[in-house]
């Protein structure tokens, strides 16, 4: 009976809310348990990809564009031998050129890559089978990449002409492809061969055939993007270079040797050097540059050929090179103290359309200039200049247009 007394009031005190009796009898609750709360930790931020720094070009390199055509062992003005080229690229190395590729050339122009100093382009021209058998392998013991302008009459025609298989393989090891126009007529259309097309189909649809339609048929046959242009015997006009950049090239290339700068010449109109067997002096001058401004070193060493060529934009000339005039008769000037040492009987100025004229020259200034006596009539004109320069003759042109509706009111 006692122990079962015992156990009812065990029972009794365990269901009680009296907390004295519970502790006395060490049956206290447990304290609820609480979660610590964690001591906060700074998050770690998260590295943001590191940012390619822009790539800004080195504005003061100076590029020269070597032109060539034909390669054989024949004596020919306008062909060099194999012999000959050979030691020209030999000489580009011995002189502290480095060969580039022509998209190396655009993306500098375009500010997005640098290339050296001192920086040469080899471009070959027309599609002689030459450049494939002979000018490739001379070029590929060099490590030279080049160019290629072809014009599309004479790709497939047999004879000495290159094909389309050639130009292709070519092509995979990663020589440019350039356009030299469809027909390779002077694109002024003054020759009797491009008369009956420009009959029928308008100046500008000629145009628009020897340019857009040329580069099409390249970049058709030959899955390629087809970005630069030759223009045929150098020859150009303004509705040429107009067509030129409607047809999307991005740069053109005329046959006047200078050194190319960053922005000068326009793209249109970047200057090379025509290097054939019967102007030998020509390479020599390219060597040295001329035609664009020659750090000290390279003038003291300069050749002084009697074929110098000087580039327009080292004149300061009226008017100004491209410019459009509406005076018919507009005073020609040119100021000469940037070619050096001019013997002043020797200063000569021809116009196109009026040949040699009366031009005065005064020494103290270095200033030619001529007053135009007869009124203007054709849409452009080209200004030469010619004149001794320690001993040797120099020659710089630049050419304007005329456009009477063109006044001011």
């Amino acid at each position: 009976m006692k122990f079962l007394l015992t156990c009812l009031a065990l029972a009794a005190i365990t269901f009680t809310g009296c907390d004295k009796i519970k502790k006395t009898l060490h049956l206290a609750p447990k304290e609820p348990v609480v979660a610590a709360t964690p001591t906060p930790v700074p998050a770690t931020p998260t590295p943001s990809p590191t940012a390619t720094p822009r790539i800004t070009a080195n504005r003061n390199a100076g590029v020269i564009v070597l032109c060539y055509h034909r390669f054989e062992d024949i004596n020919n003005a306008m062909v060099l031998k194999p012999a000959d080229f050979e030691k020209q690229m030999q000489a580009i190395q011995d002189n502290g050129f480095t060969v580039i590729s022509m998209q190396d050339f655009l993306s500098w122009r375009r500010d997005e890559k640098e290339i050296p100093v001192k920086s040469c382009l080899i471009t070959i021209d027309d599609g002689y089978v030459s450049s494939y058998e002979t000018a490739w392998p001379i070029l590929k013991k060099f490590g030279y990449p080049f160019t290629m302008f072809v014009y599309i009459n004479y790709i497939n025609v047999g004879g000495k002409a290159i094909t389309w298989d050639q130009l292709a393989e070519m092509r995979d090891a990663g020589v440019e492809i350039g356009c030299h126009s469809y027909s390779h007529q002077n694109l002024k259309g003054r020759s009797s061969k491009s008369a009956a097309e420009i009959k029928q189909l308008t100046y500008q649809g000629w145009l628009r055939k020897e340019l857009a339609d040329s580069k099409k048929v390249l970049e058709d046959r030959l899955g390629i993007k087809v970005s630069t242009f030759a223009y045929p015997e150098g020859a150009y006009n303004e509705e040429a270079r107009k067509m030129v950049k409607e047809a999307g090239f991005e740069a053109a290339f005329v046959t006047y040797g200078m050194r190319n700068g960053f922005s000068n010449p326009v793209s249109d109109m970047i200057g090379r050097y025509a290097i054939e067997a019967g102007k030998p002096k020509t390479f020599e001058v390219a060597m040295a540059m001329i035609g664009g401004g020659m750090g000290p070193s390279m003038a003291m060493n300069a050749p002084t050929p009697s074929d110098l060529q000087t580039a327009t934009s080292n004149l300061e000339t009226t008017p100004a090179q491209g410019a459009t005039v509406s005076e018919a008769k507009p005073l020609i000037k040119a100021v000469l103290s940037s070619l050096g040492a001019v013997e002043p009987d020797s200063v000569q100025m021809r116009i196109s359309g009026f040949g040699v004229v009366p031009a005065k020259y005064d020494d103290a200034t270095k200033t030619v200039e001529f007053q135009i006596t007869q009124p203007l009539r054709d849409k452009e004109y080209t200004v030469i200049l010619s004149a001794k320069v320690a001993g040797k003759k120099s020659e710089s042109r630049w050419s304007f247009k005329f456009d009477p509706a063109a006044a001011k009111p």
